[in-house]
């Protein structure tokens, strides 16, 4: 099992960070693509790369808007390499970045098409000129230059040897997770820790899988946790409002509620669709966080002492997990409160479940 730890893109502390992560025992850092609310991902886990020996290094998440699929394979190539193998591409529709252009999630025809050429570029084979998706009133083809040879296709032509960048998709939905299921490594789950929830994404995954022709038990699953380990479950709480509210808001994203859900539940998740402010995107106090109850939040995240902790996690494992990105506080935390609860993770949590 893997347990890896998140932060944003920040050039100045990224070396640091994954210095600490690796000290700390975390398996990997993810790192946020999110171009108007933090610095470049791929800047940030190359320095992570020359700062650490075995850390996993991630997107955290990217998106396939703002990237062409070849530009987004060059970048998790140059850290692949550069780190000897340790670059996990962790890429979903898009929400922060695109919001921030204006726009909704990328439409789920174009992101299977995106993770199909871009599969196809990290396997280093060929892309059709018509599959590389850039639209003509962007730049015309190139016969309009007369060339007298130019490539016929489109590959990355530097590739080499060695293992192949994995691409992980974070779901929620699912039309989604029967995208991952067809074109991802590993789906991870983005639906919370009520084990209810998870089996029904893991069930949706296999059953897409098998529809495809792909087996459901090649299949690799992971999930995004919020968790806040604390004595003081009220701290807790309020510790890890801002990232809890962040992640459930996928689940509601357009209005209707996806995967398994109460009466209660799902009123707060429409209260949470309603009031999001985008401006306030994972922050402390936004509006957003107002709609989440204490019930709520004890059902859709971990939060808890260490043995409280340590027996969620469990009961997720059981059900077929094999990776959790931890969200909530970390030890870059600020607050005292903060890197109190992110060191009980650490220090006595993570050694129970290796």
């Amino acid at each position: 099992m893997q347990f890896w730890t998140s932060t944003v893109a920040a050039p100045t502390r990224s070396a640091a960070f994954a210095k600490q992560a690796e000290a700390e025992g975390w398996d990997g850092m993810l790192v946020v693509d999110s171009q108007n609310l933090s610095g470049d991902p791929y800047v940030c886990l190359g320095q992570a790369a020359t700062a650490s020996e075995r850390l996993g290094l991630a997107t955290s998440v990217t998106n396939p808007v703002t990237r062409h699929p070849a530009v987004t394979a060059s970048s998790a190539l140059t850290l692949q390499r550069l780190s000897g193998g340790r670059m996990v591409l962790g890429i979903g529709r898009g929400d922060s970045a695109l919001a921030h252009l204006g726009r909704a999630p990328a439409r789920l025809g174009w992101f299977e098409a995106y993770l199909a050429s871009l599969q196809a570029y990290l396997r280093g084979e060929e892309v059709s000129f018509e599959d590389a998706q850039i639209p003509a009133e962007a730049a015309p083809p190139a016969e309009k230059l007369g060339l007298a040879h130019g490539p016929p296709n489109s590959a990355i032509q530097w590739i080499g040897d060695g293992p192949k960048v994995p691409v992980e998709v974070a779901a929620t939905g699912p039309k989604v997770i029967g995208i991952a299921a067809r074109q991802a490594e590993r789906v991870m789950l983005a639906v919370g820790t009520d084990p209810a929830r998870v089996a029904w994404g893991i069930d949706t995954a296999k059953a897409a899988a098998g529809a495809a022709g792909r087996d459901p038990e090649s299949l690799r699953f992971g999930a995004y946790v919020n968790i806040v380990c604390h004595d003081d479950v009220a701290t807790g709480r309020e510790l890890g409002r801002a990232t809890t509210g962040l992640f459930a808001r996928f689940s509601v994203m357009y209005g209707e509620v996806s995967g398994p859900a109460d009466e209660e539940q799902r009123e707060v998740f429409k209260n949470l669709h309603d009031r999001y402010d985008m401006t306030a995107h994972g922050r402390q106090g936004g509006q957003q966080t107002t709609a989440l109850t204490d019930d709520f939040i004890d059902g859709y995240a971990i939060v808890g002492d260490p043995d409280h902790c340590a027996a969620k996690l469990r009961a997720l494992l059981d059900l077929g997990l094999d990776k959790f990105a931890v969200m909530g506080p970390n030890f870059a935390a600020n607050s005292p409160e903060a890197q109190v609860a992110a060191k009980r993770f650490s220090h006595e949590v993570l050694p129970r479940l290796r």
